[in-house]
């Protein structure tokens, strides 16, 4: 018994000196390798992380003040973000980790919830990393939301002591509630560095250009007050929602309320100001008129303008309230940085106004016409629901304009981000009033095997004077192009392409050689132009580079018996395409037929061999709205060196192919988009017996 019990004790202590060793050796891994390394344990989604280490901020840690003069050009290291052209953006979100002080306070407090939807957003994105190596942005998983949560030193302490801070370049903080009692900063008052700011409520002052990014504080309740939206019967014409002005603003509005109550218009209030309810506390939802109780979201239903002015924060959540309620907004605040204005046009939405003429606002305003206030009622809403309805739509914004800053040449157009989607709305998606002459156009040829009658070509349009480079792009898999020694020797750059299978969209590749804004389509047996007629051509696109201009013209017609369109190559006086045989058109339809237009029809086009010119002429009028232009009188453009076999039109089955395209892609776009037009531009004075010297284009075909 002796002997049991005394093994038994041996091996109790054995048990407790392996568990010692096990714990002493737990706790050295800890303090060796997981405490150095503890950014870099957490590699997951922060919805699925817990507080994973604690760090302690000594007092004494240095931290670096702001640097109130950064750009984009001096405090962001653009080299970290890579030399790709692919539109690459990488943001890296450190792992969560609990901060306090040395007395163990904790110093960020809880993550709120509205900052880890934040960091949940960015995980979840396209532009995620795990490596902080590949990282061109990072975000910190301190909460720097809203300044009354934290204290600033031990913060900025905090921040600084980030493994990859380095004076914080390349970071960015997101917040939305800068500033403290009594001054209410329009810009958080952290010691950062170098590090942007995506925060609400800037100044003009405080805004640094290029570098930080204007956001809007969020609002819960706007989602219900956007999905109770219509601008038909609102009684009030401008309210005043806001329940924190100064006591001046309220006293001038309320003399103006008086006055225009004796000549108030029967069916609608002129002017409603809004007063704090004594009984309401902080619900922001109850609100008060003449004693009167009301609901915060009734008065914004109700009401066709909302009047914004300066609080003790200078933007707060009524601005995206108004919008998500289709209530006009006012921002009478001068020198306030509205959301994500360097990508929207808020003037389309929201009318700004000096916050000292609040006494002839009513009289201007009233000017504003009916479908006019419609209008910009409703591309509220929809900047509202497209920019700012949610934290995960605020972030994706704001992280997508860091990007075209960094690649301006993939970045959205103007009407990508200012133009409600409507199905007939005109789109021009250039900014391209007129080109200079030094310009320039780059033609391509489509060629396959029609040696003789390509070499005619290039000769010819070798010499046009506007001709910069001429690239052959060479469809023919089975035979290698001629040696470069047999190519015409001409004073232009020439480059041929070989592609990789024979297709007709190869002809709209957006090939990297092409360094004019206008291109010259040409196939191959096009020998009949003139070099006055190709140049006329180019004169004319430039006045209208969002349009298709070119030399043979096609029409559509509907045919009522069969209940379909047909493909119609006629001799007419209407037109509603020109066939990129021989046409001028803008380099970015080579981008967009690639990459934008639905992908069943460039698939049809190859599978075929037939129609490319077709679905060209779709993209252009869908996206524009408007029809092609087609240059000089001249209808014949066969090729006479050609036999007939060698053409794809040559074809029993052509022109029953075309008009299947037609229909077929009207079908895609769910509408017909071809535009019929009576119109073609001619040289003024070409058919007048004039003096050759006095005409610029004297060798115009006829018919």
């Amino acid at each position: 018994m002796f002997i049991r019990l005394a093994c038994c004790r041996l091996l109790r202590h054995r048990k407790l000196i392996y568990i010692s060793i096990f714990i002493s050796f737990l706790l050295s891994f800890v303090y060796v390798v997981v405490l150095p390394h503890g950014f870099a344990i957490l590699q997951k989604p922060p919805s699925k992380i817990q507080d994973v280490c604690q760090y302690v901020i000594p007092k004494d840690s240095p931290t670096v003040p702001t640097n109130s003069r950064c750009t984009f050009y001096d405090c962001f290291n653009i080299y970290r973000c890579g030399h790709k052209f692919n539109g690459d953006f990488k943001v890296y979100v450190y792992p969560m980790a609990r901060h306090v002080d040395e007395d163990f306070i904790p110093i960020g407090g809880k993550m709120s919830k509205e900052y880890h939807t934040i960091l949940s957003a960015i995980v979840e994105s396209q532009y995620y990393t795990t490596n902080p190596e590949e990282a061109c942005v990072f975000v910190s998983s301190i909460d720097t939301l809203n300044q009354n949560r934290f204290r600033v030193k031990e913060t900025s302490q905090a921040l600084a002591l980030l493994p990859h801070w380095n004076d914080g370049q390349n970071h960015l903080i997101f917040n939305m509630v800068p500033g403290t009692a009594p001054d209410y900063k329009t810009v958080v008052d952290l010691s950062i560095g170098k590090s942007m700011v995506a925060g609400a409520g800037f100044d003009s002052w405080t805004y640094r250009s290029s570098f930080d990014i204007s956001i809007a504080i969020y609002s819960n309740l706007a989602i219900s007050l956007s999905n109770n939206y219509t601008f038909k019967h609102r009684t009030t014409f401008i309210s005043t929602v806001q329940t924190n002005l100064h006591n001046d603003f309220i006293t001038s509005l309320k003399s103006i309320e008086k006055q225009k109550s004796m000549t108030q218009n029967i069916t609608m209030s002129m002017i409603r100001v809004i007063e704090p309810c004594s009984h309401s506390g902080h619900d922001r939802t109850i609100i008060c008129h003449e004693n009167i109780t009301y609901n915060y979201a009734d008065i914004l239903a109700d009401s066709v303008f909302c009047l914004i002015l300066p609080g003790p924060r200078l933007m707060d959540m009524v601005f995206i309230d108004s919008l998500a309620a289709g209530c006009i907004p006012i921002v009478a605040i001068n020198h306030v940085v509205l959301p994500f204005f360097e990508v929207i046009d808020w003037k389309r939405a929201v009318i700004m106004w000096s916050e000292t003429e609040l006494n002839t606002l009513l009289d201007v305003v009233s000017g504003i016409p009916l479908d006019r206030r419609k209008e910009m009622s409703a591309q509220g809403r929809w900047l509202y629901q497209t920019y700012l309805s949610s934290l995960k739509i605020i972030t994706m914004t704001t992280l997508k304009i860091l990007s075209q800053r960094l690649h301006p040449h993939s970045s959205d157009f103007y009407e990508n981000w200012n133009l409600r989607p409507h199905p007939v709305s005109a789109r021009n998606p250039l900014f391209l009033p007129y080109m200079s002459d030094s310009s320039g156009f780059t033609a391509i040829i489509l060629s396959y095997d029609r040696i003789d009658s390509l070499f005619t070509l290039i000769n010819m349009i070798s010499k046009a004077p506007s001709l910069q480079k001429i690239i052959v792009v060479w469809n023919n898999q089975l035979k290698s192009p001629p040696p470069f020694s047999v190519w015409p020797k001409i004073d232009v750059s020439l480059k041929v392409v070989q592609t990789t299978a024979n297709k007709l969209s190869n002809r709209f590749f957006p090939y990297k050689e092409i360094e004019t804004e206008a291109v010259l389509s040409l196939d191959d047996d096009i020998l009949m132009l003139t070099l006055d007629e190709i140049e006329f051509g180019f004169q004319v696109w430039k006045e209208f580079p969002d349009h298709i201009v070119g030399f043979p013209s096609r029409t559509h017609i509907w045919n009522n018996k069969t209940n379909t369109w047909k493909y119609e190559s006629e001799w007419k006086n209407e037109i509603s395409m020109v066939l990129t045989g021989a046409a001028f058109y803008h380099k970015y339809w080579n981008q967009a037929y690639t990459y934008i237009m639905p992908n069943n029809i460039k698939q049809w086009v190859d599978e075929h061999m037939n129609c490319e010119d077709i679905a060209m002429n779709f993209l252009v009028s869908n996206t524009t709205n408007k029809a092609p232009i087609k240059v000089t009188p001249k209808k014949k453009f066969k090729c006479p060196q050609c036999t007939n076999t060698e053409m794809l039109s040559a074809d029993q089955g052509h022109m029953a192919t075309r008009t299947s395209c037609v229909n077929m892609f009207a079908t895609i776009y769910g509408r017909m988009p071809l535009k019929t037009v009576e119109y073609r531009v001619d040289p003024v004075l070409y058919k007048d017996v004039f003096p050759t010297k006095l005409k610029r284009y004297n060798n115009v075909g006829e018919l």
